[in-house]
């Protein structure tokens, strides 16, 4: 199997060297699977075509269309729909020996008939009995309003026109990652469209200084509520929001407007719902899944992949490829990969070494996901990859080549469980200093970590995001200009100095899901029984960042003002920040990058003046930045004007020249050092 003597720069680290054999027989396994796509197909690329193949396809020899499904346990399958009447036992499909189900249907018989727009289903019959089922590869799947039931599409419009469209998302620079979710985008109440995100949201991110969005619940779920994680049709767009051509729309509009597209991709388990999901589609209970109580997602009420299966790989492969050809997506987020390395999904307490390289771990979910990685930098070498993974995998972000997995990123997954925990459970004065440093520079080298205080996990209802949580109900009548409120002045001052210090500190690139940028109010909470179907929590209140008379504005304004200086000053590609003082005591941590120096006083009370610290290099320092501005809800205590110049001190624990600054209570200020 593959050659298991080569080199593998991952073992340089002498950590990994007890688990060599462990780490070389999971890369052999991965070769092993790529030669066999190879000696099938030829390239991974072109081996990812099942899109192009399986569900309606074009023959423009024969005249007609093909349609195709991969079922191999069942007994007899029917394709029927408005273009028969919705005669079930009609038109029945043929077998090959693949277990693929085809039929063809010529254009002299059904050109006025199977036409755009068309709805259509499959009659199987299998272990499971007969049932209408959704086919794996339908790529437009629509709700019925009043039956509620879910039904394909025969999709075929005119070629979408991309206009020359080639973004080049390695071309960012700083990747600032605007989480969204089309649907409750909106103010109105009610499911936001593709078209509305495009013409209200779009612009607002760029104006923000975000350079990409990342889209949740792209691909149909049956159940809005879902977050868009229990997928049940993998190549269909959510038509709740539009049309495919409007999500192409949104794609390349933003890309004109310079902001890459990363779409939440989720391959690490299905929805359970026989009407609407691939689950026992040829009525056996092993088609996509492992069979019996394996295949099942216990945590998620949900189905599990097999991926051992050359089948389901080729399903899944074929769907990296699908969004990145047919949509122009620039990469992906994969969630879940925690629960797909392991088979105790990641619910278990082990040692790291075991934990890591013990009988646990599914091979099989490693080779597949490095299988999508070399797949997607094959297919679009400009697209990005990150892994949703808090176990910390070794491997995970390196190179193929080298051994590893083959992400671009990972997601700082304890930063943001760091932020609630210390909000809920440590009294201000009592937070430590090294514990923050810590945690927020806990990080491997090389190791490119997507930095986040807060994501939609911890906007849904039964959490709070760090707004609610910091100011809770006085958010609902203190957050105008004119009142006085010291839990709003506390909130927005550690909503602040938490944003800045976990992107200043935190990792490589920075996540900010919609909306809390400015603070926005309450939790989320979708339509659903016990809120009488409402949706006046699935949406966001974009005037109240708008109004200039709110404290959210002032939010705002310093969420943009903050990226722009990391931008600017290229504090993302700098590395690890530089610690220079971690002052327990006064609560005051202070670290740089480059010429910009960050000091926080995490402290409710104690404002030093004439505070001493260390800097990195002499000069003039000036800040550029505070918190504690005026123009962003702070009292101003800051002179911005000021003028700080560093002076030798002959009895300081080292010979590095210090500065004296004034350093206010629950403040971070960032000065750029001038020679």
């Amino acid at each position: 199997m593959g050659n298991s003597t080569a080199p593998l720069a991952i073992l340089a680290d002498e950590w990994l060297q007890p688990s060599a054999g462990e780490i070389r027989y999971r890369h052999d396994l991965y070769l092993e699977a790529l030669s066999e796509i190879g000696r099938g197909a030829g390239t991974i690329a072109d081996y990812a075509n099942g899109y192009r193949y399986f569900g309606w396809q074009r023959d423009r020899t024969l005249c007609g269309w093909w349609f195709r499904e991969w079922l191999p346990g069942a007994q007899d399958v029917y394709l029927f729909g408005d273009f028969n009447g919705w005669q079930r036992t009609q038109l029945r499909l043929h077998k090959n020996p693949d277990g693929v189900w085809s039929a063809f249907f010529p254009d002299a018989m059904y050109r006025e008939r199977l036409t755009h727009g068309s709805l259509y289903k499959l009659h199987v019959h299998g272990a499971n009995g007969w049932l209408d089922r959704i086919p794996a590869y339908a790529t437009r799947v629509v709700q019925d309003e009043t039956t509620k039931d879910f039904t394909a599409q025969f999709w075929n419009p005119a070629p979408f026109d991309w206009q020359g469209d080639r973004f080049d998302a390695t071309a960012l620079g700083d990747l600032l990652i605007y989480e969204a979710h089309v649907g409750m985008a909106q103010q109105r109440e009610g499911v936001g469209t593709y078209r509305e995100f495009a013409d209200t949201v779009l612009p607002r991110i760029k104006a923000d200084g975000y350079t990409a969005v990342q889209l949740m619940a792209v691909a149909e779920h049956p159940y809005y509520g879902s977050f868009g994680y229990h997928v049940s049709s993998f190549f269909a767009p959510s038509s709740r929001f539009g049309t495919p051509e409007e999500l192409k729309e949104l794609v390349r509009r933003a890309h004109r407007l310079g902001l890459a597209v990363i779409m939440d991709l989720v391959h690490a388990h299905y929805v359970k719902n026989l009407n609407e999901g691939i689950a026992e589609l040829d009525g056996t209970d092993h088609l996509y899944s492992p069979p019996g109580e394996a295949g099942n997602q216990p945590y998620w009420d949900s189905k599990l992949f097999d991926y051992a299966k050359p089948q389901v790989r080729h399903f899944l492969l074929s769907n990296v490829k699908y969004w990145l050809d047919e949509f122009h997506f620039d990469g992906y987020r994969f969630d879940g990969v925690t629960s797909m390395i392991y088979r105790h999904h990641g619910y278990a307490e082990l040692e790291s070494r075991e934990l890591f390289f013990g009988e646990g771990v599914n091979r099989d979910a490693l080779t597949y996901l490095t299988l999508a990685n070399r797949l997607v930098h094959d297919f679009r070498p400009c697209a990005l990859t990150v892994a949703e993974e808090v176990s910390g995998m070794p491997g995970i972000c390196t190179p193929i080549r080298d051994g590893g997995v083959g992400f671009d990123y990972r997601l700082g997954m304890a930063i943001p469980d760091f932020w609630i925990r210390m909000l809920k459970e440590v009294p201000d004065e009592q937070w430590n200093i090294g514990e923050i440093w810590h945690v927020l520079t806990d990080r491997l080298p090389g190791v490119k970590t997507v930095a986040y205080a807060e994501s939609h996990d911890q906007a849904l209802v039964g959490d709070k995001h760090l707004a609610f949580r910091l100011m809770d109900k006085e958010m609902y009548d203190k957050m105008d200009r004119a009142s006085e409120s010291v839990v709003i002045d506390r909130g927005m001052a550690l909503h602040k100095m938490i944003r800045l210090v976990t992107i200043a500190a935190g990792g490589d690139a920075y996540l900010n899901f919609m909306g809390n940028e400015f603070g926005h109010p309450e939790w989320i909470d979708f339509p659903r029984e016990g809120n009488g179907w409402s949706y006046a929590h699935a949406r966001r209140q974009w005037s109240l960042a708008d109004d200039g008379l709110l404290r959210y504005a002032q939010l705002g304004a310093f969420d943009r003002a903050m990226l722009a200086l990391v931008s600017d000053y290229r504090v993302l590609h700098d590395g690890y920040p530089y610690n220079l003082r971690m002052d327990d005591a006064n609560k005051t941590m202070a670290f740089s990058h480059g010429d910009l120096l960050f000091v926080f006083n995490w402290h409710p009370s104690a404002s030093i003046p004439d505070y001493t610290l260390p800097v990195r290099e002499a000069g003039k320092y000036v800040p550029l930045l505070s918190t504690d501005e005026e123009r962003f809800g702070g009292p101003g205590r800051i002179a911005m004007n000021s003028e700080h110049f560093s002076f030798p001190v002959a009895e300081a624990e080292s010979d590095r020249p210090h500065i004296r600054i004034y350093n206010p209570s629950r403040a971070a200020t960032v000065y750029l050092r001038r020679k």
